[in-house]
């Protein structure tokens, strides 16, 4: 290889000899280049300098925020040969093409586990190191994927940025809108084969699939009782240690459940997610909701 100036030439030479001599000063990881440094920084600080014009969202990468930038534009321009799907990054493209060819290039040394992603591969090899780099403000917890540690930021920050075309209900994560679309359309892809019983959700059938085995695998070590549901289990616990992960950040209440955490949430958003199709009353809590339509039933009688 050839170069043009003295110092490409002498930062190439570093792959052959393994030289790393940029180091982060939070962690124990090595660089052969400068920059590489601080964009691995970043993770450290949540530095996030490159910003999105159009809709005000930062990013730690100038190619992430390029990559961003395609979602406005609609634009993608790496289109796969062998189905209809097209992609507004290059790398996105490779790694679906995987799933025709069925290649799995990053392999795990400790365990043996292959995969076809490379950002897969790296969150992956972070469960035998127990690294986890991305640390949550408002609590301790620490995440290995950095789409979990979003995930979780919504529980504190209350945002739902996944929105429902039809009813216009809000969702912290894409998955439960999904599932809550299936409302909408009856879809219930998950069928068990000893009862005939369909569900719209795969968590519930295979939560569902448990009864007919009789398999409570959550066991609660302050008293006798089993679940076979690791939320409900999760919600059980909370009586015990008296926990109450959920905050809100407008009056400083907290819960021990979610799903009262976000109706709390409406007190002060106003928002009326229940909508009463027959007299068009709105209501922001849904068993106050399911109380009004006993009205109409009773009409009826």
């Amino acid at each position: 290889m050839s170069f043009t100036q003295k110092s490409h030439l002498k930062r190439h030479q570093s792959v052959h000899s393994g030289e790393k001599p940029y180091h982060c000063s939070w962690c124990d990881k090595s660089f052969t280049k400068q920059s590489s440094l601080q964009r691995h920084e970043r993770i450290h600080t949540g530095e996030k300098p490159y910003h999105c014009s159009q809709c005000g969202r930062s990013f730690t990468q100038k190619s992430h925020l390029k990559q961003h930038q395609s979602v406005h534009s609609g634009e993608k321009p790496y289109h796969c040969s062998q189905c209809t799907r097209s992609f507004t990054h290059k790398s996105h493209l490779k790694q679906h093409q995987n799933v025709h060819t069925g290649e799995k290039p990053y392999h795990c040394s400790q365990c043996g586990n292959s995969f076809s992603n490379q950002s897969n591969f790296r969150e992956h090899q972070r469960i035998h190191i127990e690294e986890k780099p991305y640390h949550c403000s408002w609590c301790n917890k620490s995440f290995t994927k950095l789409s979990h540690f979003k995930e979780h930021e919504r529980i504190h920050t209350g945002e739902r940025p996944y929105h429902c075309s039809q009813c216009g209900m809000s969702f912290s994560r894409k998955s439960h809108l999904k599932r809550h679309q299936r409302i909408h359309s009856g879809e219930k892809p998950y069928h068990c084969s000893q009862c005939g019983n369909s569900f719209s959700d795969r968590s519930n059938f295979r939560e569902h699939q448990r009864i007919h085995v009789d398999e409570k695998p959550y066991y609660c070590s302050w008293c006798d009782k089993s679940f076979t549901r690791h939320s409900s289990f999760q919600r059980h616990k909370r009586i015990h240690t008296g926990e109450k992960p959920y905050h809100c950040s407008q009056c400083g209440k907290s819960f021990n459940d979610q799903s009262n955490f976000q109706r709390h949430q409406s007190v002060h958003t106003g928002e009326k997610s229940y909508h009463c199709s027959q007299c068009g009353k709105s209501f922001s809590d849904q068993s106050n909701f399911q109380r009004h339509q006993s009205v109409h039933t009773r009409e009826k009688l």
